[in-house]
């Protein structure tokens, strides 16, 4: 199937340049800067629409202003040349501007996804003609904007490369095991070309492929646009997402049908699609967003955030900087964002008993660093000093609360050294906490142990999740 939305992606790259042809110059020769910072990651479902990079990195904040939205895919980390990783082509993964605008945005409890490839421009399995290399560049891209998340939008002729989408996935199975080998989560996702029925047969050769090198896929996200007729749009996302449901079935036969809802992204082109009968309007949204809501679909997307905006007429063909449908400013981010944070039963309030919970080091408690209620604050060994941030209630669910909050494994993770957190209440298996023999708290969705890294005993030690041991830094007295 022919995809003319290329045209549109380059269209919106070569209209932006002008505009941005000084910064780009600055973030090119520039000084190199920091990487960023650390992210708190993703709830179990979430909006993440795709922000061009070739815009304004301010929009992050002025949509999360707006709208609350907190997460979002930066479009597209591309070759610039000699298998060399930037962002559009021409700039900097740790330019300056961007570096700044993903901090403000984790700062506020959010995260970003960077996204490779796209309709226009070389992703760089198809530019770095070795693993070894390839792997490079993608981690040097995962490190320098500090990244739990990838996604890689695989179409046109590069979904065909057979031999570029196997050393695509050997290389990211292999730093996915480098990175669990360090305590760090590393999630996969592929975007791909999708018809009302779903997947085509070389998306599903590329998945399989991915299987057979023990790559873990976390998403795949389907793009509900440019059928090339007229159609109900909404009805058309959904049907492809039943589809995928089914086809995800297939290739990875082990799991249930809400972990294979789950493993769902659902991506359309808002308002006038590059097909011009094709129109998603904001009812299509809401109709989507009820739909992966109510089957736990774990994120939803769109193409793109600069699109998401009135034109001064609608009608007509697609716009790089506007949908061509009837909709207020920012009102596709705020529909689809309906879904962020769902995927589990709020818990009911706590009845347990509340008071310190103790280490088995000597005059140490759990502590809630800075007495801080943002989501991701750390969790952490300190002296016992009977403040707020050491009152933990023990939930009847199996939650352990602070502040409001819940103890959360980052991410969901579940490989050894994943950090704890404070979060939101959300009724995940990543904020339920067994009292085990020995004194041990274990996360029965990981199967490991509430963990003082190290070991140590040392103000601001952070808690990890490991290996079950039942040694003096796993060990726990819960309030009575």
């Amino acid at each position: 199937m022919q995809r003319p939305r290329i045209e549109l992606r380059r269209l919106g790259a070569l209209t932006a340049v002008p505009a941005l042809a000084a910064g780009l110059l600055l973030a090119t020769g520039g000084t190199a800067h920091a990487a960023a910072n650390p992210g708190p990651g993703f709830p179990a479902q979430y909006a993440a629409p795709y922000a061009e990079v070739w815009n304004s990195p301010s929009a992050l904040t002025t949509v999360r202003n707006a709208t609350g939205l907190k997460y979002f895919t930066l479009a597209f980390v591309i070759d610039g040349g000699g298998c060399n990783a930037t962002f559009n082509g021409d700039t900097s993964i740790t330019d300056g501007n961007w570096t700044s605008a993903i901090n403000s945005l984790r700062a506020a409890g959010g995260d970003v996804i960077a996204s490779f490839g796209g309709a226009s421009g070389t992703e760089e399995a198809l530019a770095c003609t070795s693993v070894s290399a390839l792997e490079t560049q993608y981690k040097r891209v995962i490190d320098g904007l500090n990244l739990t998340r990838v996604d890689f939008d695989i179409e046109g002729s590069a979904l065909n490369n057979t031999a570029a989408n196997d050393r695509r996935n050997t290389a990211l199975a292999d730093l996915q095991q480098q990175y669990a080998a360090q305590g760090k989560r590393l999630d996969v996702q592929y975007t791909l070309p999708v018809s009302p029925s779903g997947l085509e047969s070389n998306s599903i050769s590329l998945l399989n492929n991915a299987k057979s090198h023990n790559l873990t896929v976390n998403l795949v996200n389907i793009m509900t646009m440019d059928y090339g007729s007229a159609m109900d749009m909404g009805n058309a996302a959904i049907s492809a997402a039943q589809g995928l449901h089914n086809q995800l079935g297939q290739i990875w036969t082990g799991k249930s049908s809400a972990q294979l809802w789950a493993m769902e992204g659902n991506t359309p082109m808002i308002g006038v699609n590059d097909t011009s009968s094709e129109v998603f309007s904001t009812s299509d949204a809401q109709d989507v967003a009820n739909f992966a809501k109510s089957n736990g679909i774990q994120e939803l997307s769109f193409w793109a955030l600069g699109r998401d905006k009135a034109c001064a007429s609608n009608g007509g063909s697609a716009q790089s900087g506007c949908s061509g449908t009837s909709q207020s400013a920012w009102q596709f981010s705020s529909i689809f964002n309906g879904i962020t944070g769902g995927g589990g039963t709020t818990p009911p309030p706590p009845t347990g008993s509340t008071g310190p919970i103790r280490s088995g080091y000597a005059n140490k408690c759990v502590d809630v660093a800075a007495a801080a209620t943002a989501n991701g604050t750390a969790v952490q060994l300190y002296d016992c000093n009977g403040t707020g941030a050491q009152n933990w209630t023990v939930g009847s669910d199996g939650t352990l609360r602070a502040l409001g909050k819940c103890m959360d494994v980052t991410s969901a993770g579940t490989a050894n050294g994943t950090k704890v957190q404070l979060w939101d209440c959300n009724g995940t298996g990543s904020q339920v906490w067994q009292k085990n023999t020995g004194n041990t708290l274990r996360n029965p969705q990981s199967g490991r142990c509430l963990d003082a890294t190290g070991p140590s005993s040392a103000n601001g030690t952070r808690l990890q999740i490991w290996d079950c041991a039942g040694s003096t830094n796993q060990q726990w007295t819960l309030p009575s």
